[in-house]
């Protein structure tokens, strides 16, 4: 299938790198920091304690949900009050944890095509979670960042797609999204009215009956490949 692309926006979190390495490490450098500068904290939360507090703030504030940055401060937060810690071991834990989680792994195939694709049409980052691009050294492949965060609303919502899509002064429909999820990605992109790339590389089974993704493939390779073979994306 061709269609015209004039520029993508990009989901980060199992879409260029692996999620679950990254929340393991930050587990237990959250714990090994807290042995160091709150033992009572570590004490009272050793990981498996401290994991838990985590989703029970994410399940008590949905509110929230938006914005992972202000649910882990909560979490921290409360680990110190509750284990008598001072609170001004809040900042410098949260800079421990967003040190942490910014090392991140790429997969084997994802920064060669990123470069690939982000030297043929400008690619716009679009997450619900917290990466800091320029902290991991790829800040310079995007025209932008929008985060959840940022924009008050995550993913599925369509206002954040039309933001990035504004922000590109790109129309929708010629702006393709490309992430991992079924749904808060490829659906949510499609419905908003955008293009949708699901990278797939778990071999997922697509369950929405009612569209189907615009493009499939296992690795963001796939998609590199597809631009380079279609002859209506314009060269930057």
């Amino acid at each position: 299938m061709n269609f015209p692309v004039l520029a993508i926006t990009l989901d980060l979190d199992d879409t260029l790198w692996p999620f679950a390495p990254i929340g393991a490490r930050i587990d237990q450098v959250l714990h090994d920091w807290m042995l160091q500068h709150s033992p009572a904290t570590a004490s009272m939360y050793p990981v498996a304690a401290m994991r838990e507090l985590r989703e029970r703030s994410f399940r008590d504030n949905p509110h929230l949900h938006y914005d992972l940055s202000a649910l882990r401060r909560l979490t921290l937060a409360e680990a110190l009050e509750k284990s008598g810690a001072s609170m001004d071991l809040l900042d410098p834990a949260y800079e421990a944890f967003y040190a942490a989680r910014n090392q991140v792994e790429f997969y084997p195939d994802a920064l060669a095509a990123l470069r690939r694709i982000a030297a043929r049409v400008p690619v716009a980052a679009v997450s619900n979670g917290n990466a800091d691009l320029q902290r991991i050294g790829i800040g310079e492949l995007f025209a932008f960042q929008l985060g959840s965060r940022e924009f008050g609303a995550a993913k599925p919502d369509p206002g954040i797609f039309h933001a990035a899509c504004e922000r590109l002064g790109v129309e929708h429909a010629q702006v393709l999204h490309v992430g991992d999820h079924a749904e808060m990605d490829v659906a949510g992109a499609m419905r908003a009215g955008l293009r949708g790339c699901w990278i797939n590389r778990e071999e997922h089974s697509w369950t929405h009956t009612e569209l189907q993704p615009d493009l499939q493939f296992d690795t963001l390779t796939g998609l590199a490949d597809w631009l380079d073979g279609n002859a209506s994306n314009p060269q930057r």
